[in-house]
């Protein structure tokens, strides 16, 4: 299956690109399928027609939907929520309210990664076209199986072994005082089972022959910045990006003085995302006269977008990570476009690596040859933050 992953700031347009680049691999004869994960849907306005949870066929080889986080959350969480809601009645919650706090913060964001594997488990379809949230909260989606992995290795693993083995001991004393029961082994197996799931994902994401993140923006400054951070953080978590759409640009037959100003800027904003996104490549797409609503508006914005071309190819592969050995060990290097070194934090532990950036953070696996090594010295070169590594000893002297 082919993963396309559109995201941007909000209100650029993606999810009209989302939509008429379902339109064109259904035309090539890819069946096809257009998940809005984003909890201001607008994906069923674009194809101007009702859309569901499940997928609805729009045209030949082609299907929407759009995520309902509570139905997901009752088919994957349900013995949790369950849990989670007796304990908080038991603490003299009434039951609506104890219903409500049952749903995690961000719980609605993990699932719609969950619903994105379990697509492409059953393999139904040839293309999944994403029609993500606004940039920062499809990152944070990017990150979630990686910082899941971080708190179950460290903390869920053992907590978990240690209820399962106190818990013959504990429960006949423990619900007489605190009127609800410890959690069963369904309750303890759910988290632990979801992070598998999730760990799964990264593999899908991380592919870059499966899945290739579009970056949708418009010639405007905060939106360019806001864009050029994006692919930075995707660097971070090492997922591709294959192309850049700048969208809404005013074309030259508008003569008219009022958006004289306008054109002059979104020329300088249009050649700084072709020089900042470089080697990317940058697809342009007029501001149309008309909204982006129903079949036919698509069809024009998918022709101007992929013409005779197949929406589905790899239009740029870039290596986001990669490890170097050098005479004198070895240097870990990471794609991150646009970033100053005195911008990023770096700390290891153990076998762990942590890269900073603002309010981002990566944790990376070293491999076996670096986890016995320490960082000696990082630089920015050619887009990449190369780190090197030495052994303990050698730094020391």
């Amino acid at each position: 299956m082919r993963v396309l992953l559109m995201t941007g700031k909000g209100g650029v347009g993606k999810t009209s690109v989302a939509a008429a680049t379902g339109l064109r691999c259904a035309e090539l004869g890819y069946k096809t399928l257009v998940l809005s994960t984003d909890p201001a849907h607008s994906l069923a306005d674009s194809f101007d027609m009702e859309l569901e949870h499940a997928p609805k066929q729009v045209r030949p080889n082609l299907w929407g939907a759009e995520l309902d986080a509570l139905m997901e959350l009752e088919g994957n969480w349900g013995a949790v929520k369950k849990y989670i809601t007796d304990v908080l009645q038991a603490r003299g919650l009434e039951g609506v309210e104890a219903e409500e706090l049952a749903i995690l913060p961000g719980m609605d964001e993990i699932f719609s990664l969950v619903r994105m594997k379990r697509h492409h488990d059953e393999g139904e379809f040839d293309v999944l076209i994403i029609d993500s949230a606004p940039t920062g909260t499809a990152l944070r989606l990017l990150s979630l199986p990686e910082v899941a992995g971080w708190y179950m290795r460290r903390l869920y693993k053992p907590f978990q072994k240690m209820s399962e083995a106190l818990r013959p001991i504990v429960e006949p004393f423990f619900r007489p005082v605190a009127g609800f029961s410890l959690p069963t082994r369904e309750v303890m197996d759910a988290p632990y089972e979801f992070y598998e799931q999730l760990e799964a994902l990264e593999r899908v994401l991380t592919d870059a022959g499966k899945t290739s993140v579009r970056l949708v923006t418009n010639p405007e400054k905060m939106v360019i910045k806001e864009s050029l951070r994006a692919h930075a953080y995707l660097s971070l978590y090492n997922v591709g990006t294959d192309m850049v759409v700048a969208n809404r640009i005013i074309p030259d037959s508008v003569q008219d003085p009022f958006f004289q100003r306008w054109k002059e800027q979104q020329e300088q904003y249009r050649q700084q995302i072709h020089e900042n996104f470089h080697p990317l490549p940058v697809k342009e797409v007029p501001l149309y006269s008309e909204e982006m609503c129903g079949i036919e508006a698509l069809q024009r914005l998918k022709d101007t977008l992929y013409g005779d071309e197949d929406p589905t190819q790899v239009y740029y592969k870039e290596t986001t990570l990669r490890v170097v050995q050098n005479e004198d060990g070895y240097s870990l290097e990471v794609y991150l476009p646009g970033i100053p070194k005195d911008r990023v934090e770096l700390s290891k532990a153990a076998d762990e690596l942590n890269i900073r950036i603002g309010n981002h953070r990566r944790n990376l696996v070293l491999p076996q040859a670096l986890a016995a090594m320490q960082p000696a010295g990082a630089k920015m070169e050619d887009d990449y933050l190369k780190i090197r590594f030495a052994a303990a000893q050698e730094i020391a002297r």
